[in-house]
């Protein structure tokens, strides 16, 4: 079993999912310093290096953007955020209402698991 995430890690963890669905690539440190409001970069590699030891993330190498979310932590968490992702694009981009209700419906299942 993982060892649990502090808040600022879980919203770390929920802004580069998003990036990653949204993106197909990794934030930057920067990208993510200035998503998330925070004063410099040397505290968001903090944060990474503790999700890396705990499991919910890896880096592939050193180079810039190579943080990808963990094949455990791409569970049940990482569907619902690429559900609410989806829907939130589908949303301003006019999709059919069928579509939304759709996602909506698979959200609340995996919601309810």
């Amino acid at each position: 079993m993982r060892e649990r995430t502090t808040k600022k890690q879980q919203e770390l963890l929920q802004y580069i999912s998003e990036f990653l669905n949204e993106h197909n690539y990794a934030p930057s440190y920067r990208e993510i310093m200035v998503a998330l409001g925070y004063k410099s970069v040397s505290t968001v590699a903090v944060h990474v290096d503790g999700l890396i030891s705990k499991g919910y993330l890896t880096k592939s190498d050193k180079s810039a953007r190579s943080i990808r979310m963990a094949m455990e932590a791409t569970g049940d968490n990482g569907h619902i955020a690429w559900l609410r992702t989806e829907i939130t694009r589908r949303e301003t981009a006019g999709a059919s209402e069928e579509d939304l209700v759709t996602l909506r419906k698979a959200m609340e299942l995996l919601e309810k698991q």
